[in-house]
């Protein structure tokens, strides 16, 4: 399928990081089965936080997730993040690598759930990858691309996985999906994995692109979501290093979980 260019949008200033990062909620729908060319990756840590910890190899495995992005009860992101935050689409890919065992401290970003507490948490093994797609041929404009293409997250198995037990009501943002998807709500449970920014060997991110992404961290969450008719889409990688994969068919099944923004250590994103 080629590429079709969404509406161009008015020249979009990058967002700030807090801004971009504190909206970024993502819902992860399990996908049918998908084995990928086994690309081996090397992954370097971009937030300030774990810069310390080493280089990451890994090999994409099979794909089990597509991550996209949604607002909580009705609140949506503000004029200039929304226009970035809807293009953001995860493909999660298994992956392994040992468990850096780090602690952190996690607090919420988004304003619906900044009233939750502190947690502490464990770094455990790495579990997936995320990695930016395109749905069915429509690519974000060159402006929103131009950042959306250098997200990928490596998402680590934290303990404890502790409860968020809250009801939160989902609404599609990414214009593929806004008519296929309708709103619903999600009993949010366990913490099940904490996601981080990496940029991948060969990857060349814009200096003022890199000051946005290293601060995207999401806490994912498993949810109980009502069922949904079996959504068919079509990916192609958007990030330059796995541009040369071939295009992937998904067929989404139901929601499993919900990815939201946290920062680390008290380190806020800027802004």
């Amino acid at each position: 399928m080629a590429f079709v260019a969404a509406p161009p949008a008015a020249a979009l200033a990058l967002p700030t990081p807090k801004d971009f990062v504190s909206y970024l909620d993502l819902e992860c729908f399990k996908t049918d089965p998908y084995q990928p060319p086994a690309v081996g990756l090397a992954l370097r840590h971009l937030n300030p936080v774990l810069e310390g910890l080493p280089v990451e190899q890994v090999t994409l495995g099979a794909r089990e997730q597509l991550c996209v992005p949604v607002a909580k009860n009705n609140v949506i992101p503000p004029p200039g993040v929304l226009d970035f935050v809807r293009f953001v689409d995860l493909a999660c890919y298994r992956v392994v690598t040992p468990a850096p065992g780090k602690a952190l401290v996690l607090s919420h970003l988004n304003p619906v759930l900044q009233d939750l507490p502190r947690t502490e948490v464990v770094l455990g093994r790495a579990e997936q990858l995320c990695v930016p797609v395109a749905k069915n041929g429509v690519v974000p404009p060159a402006e929103v691309l131009r950042l959306v293409q250098h997200i990928d997250l490596l998402c680590y198995g934290i303990t404890p996985n502790q409860p968020m037990n809250r009801a939160l009501n989902l609404t599609q943002l990414n214009p593929v999906l806004t008519g296929q998807i309708p709103p619903a709500t999600a009993r949010v449970t366990y913490a099940r994995q904490l996601c981080v920014p990496m940029q991948k060997g060969g990857d060349v991110i814009p200096p003022e692109v890199l000051q946005v992404v290293r601060w995207v961290d999401l806490e994912k969450f498993d949810i109980a979501a009502p069922a949904i008719a079996p959504v068919t889409l079509s990916l192609r990688h958007l990030n330059p290093v796995l541009g040369s994969l071939p295009p992937e068919r998904a067929t989404l099944a139901g929601a499993a979980q919900l990815g939201v923004p946290v920062a680390k250590n008290g380190q806020l994103p800027p802004g």
